[in-house]
């Protein structure tokens, strides 16, 4: 909790003396109220409340000034700030804001920072498990300017005592400028817990740039920096990671409240994520000839509605199946028809679950696959006793052809020669 001690100032004609002030009984001009806040101060809530001042004159007490409201806040915990139905809006869209909290705060102040300036006092209502939460439609919003939203809460006995301010919320316009391009040099699966930086790219020189995750009211930013002319980019850092997902980047300008397009989406999936360990296989085997076909399968004891296949090195996303039950297991066929040299490489399968497709296994222990140009010398050796074997089949059938039809010859010439 932060507070700080604002000193009021009051401006006006002041005398030496004390007594308590009778409002309206100096017809000089209302003096002034004002703030000003010492460096070396502390502070208290007790501080918080509405003033207003006066000065004493020859001829008695002036007339009382304009209220003044003075706010303590960091007095609780700040309240959570979210954009129904997301921070993603169109031009021209509708969108809800709302406020909450858990210490059950009576009310909320939304305000809205830069130009125009606004602020709404909204009354809390309770919900089922003892949070509370207020509801400000928006109505329909453009980009004409930035729409940068806070939110404090207050208890109904204590209105000039506030909680610490929630995270700021930018609505955010995607626009049709250049889209960014979003990607991880980890890969897009991570074992649960690992450290994950997404990297968001362009080749229009942006000023800064914003992250989004589908499904979550977050949308962090980061000023872009340029590697070299005409290019720009912002680094995410995820920290450890936990929530798996599908995350989109935008690029903007600072003197503008619009943004770009958005980026293709980026799967992060996170492997680890519950107790199943499949299998991985390869049929006919890992070393095969290229133009041959080829396929993974992929498998586990305990029902699971999806496998995945992934190669490690590879950019894309894993290749994703419906699973089949087959003797007694689940499982998937991933078929390479035909295989070349760019299959070469070392895959890795996971299972998962449809309620939420972005949680992964245990990955399956790791299967090389090698393609040669050529067939390998054992299925070379198999290839030349086949070879050898079918052209003994076929001399034999050759002779015993040839033995058949001189039989049949033979044996027609005997009778012609009995007739004569």
């Amino acid at each position: 909790m932060t507070l700080s001690l604002t000193a009021l100032l009051c401006l006006g004609e002041m005398e030496e003396g004390e007594g308590k002030p009778q409002p309206g009984t100096d017809p000089s001009p209302q003096p002034g109220c004002s703030v000003r806040r010492p460096q070396d101060s502390g502070g208290s809530r007790d501080y918080a409340g509405i003033y207003h001042c006066y000065y004493r004159s020859p001829t008695g007490w002036s007339e009382s000034s304009g209220p003044l409201e003075l706010v303590v806040t960091g007095a609780h915990s700040k309240p959570t700030l979210s954009a129904l139905p997301s921070p993603v809006v169109t031009s021209g869209g509708n969108v809800t804001l709302q406020c909450g909290s858990w210490e059950g705060l009576d009310g909320f102040i939304l305000t809205k920072e830069g130009e125009p300036k606004s602020s709404w006092t909204l009354d809390a209502q309770r919900g089922p498990h003892g949070q509370t939460q207020a509801l400000l439609p928006v109505g329909r919003v453009t980009p004409s300017h930035r729409w940068m939203f806070r939110c404090h809460g207050f208890y109904r006995d204590t209105p000039q005592v506030w909680s610490a301010p929630s995270d700021p919320l930018e609505l955010l316009f995607p626009g049709v400028s250049g889209k960014p391009s979003l990607l991880t040099p980890q890969g897009p699966v991570v074992a649960s817990g690992q450290s994950l930086t997404l990297q968001c790219r362009s080749d229009v020189a942006y000023d800064r740039f914003a992250l989004s995750q589908e499904g979550r009211q977050a949308l962090p930013q980061r000023p872009g920096w340029q590697p070299q002319a005409g290019l720009s980019q912002a680094g995410f850092p995820l920290g450890p990671v936990t929530h798996a997902g599908r995350y989109r980047c935008y690029g903007g300008h600072n003197l503008s409240s619009e943004w770009s397009a958005p980026s293709d989406p980026l799967d992060i999936l996170v492997a680890g994520s519950f107790p199943d360990t499949p299998s991985l296989s390869v049929q006919p085997g890992p070393v095969v000839a290229s133009g041959e076909n080829v396929t993974l399968l992929c498998q586990s004891g305990s029902r699971k509605e999806t496998f995945l296949l992934s190669k490690e090195g590879a950019a894309r996303p894993p290749l994703r199946l419906r699973s089949k039950y087959r003797g007694g297991h689940f499982q998937a066929e991933f078929s390479m028809s035909p295989v070349t040299s760019a299959h070469n490489g070392t895959y890795k399968c996971y299972s998962s679950l449809s309620s939420n497709p972005y949680l992964l296994s245990h990955t399956s222990a790791p299967l090389e696959l090698a393609v040669s140009e050529s067939l390998p010398s054992h299925r070379q050796d198999y290839t030349v006793e086949n070879l050898i074997r079918m052209g003994m089949a076929g001399s034999v059938l050759l002779g015993l052809g040839i033995l058949l039809f001189q039989a049949q010859h033979g044996h027609g010439g005997a009778q012609e020669a009995a007739r004569s």
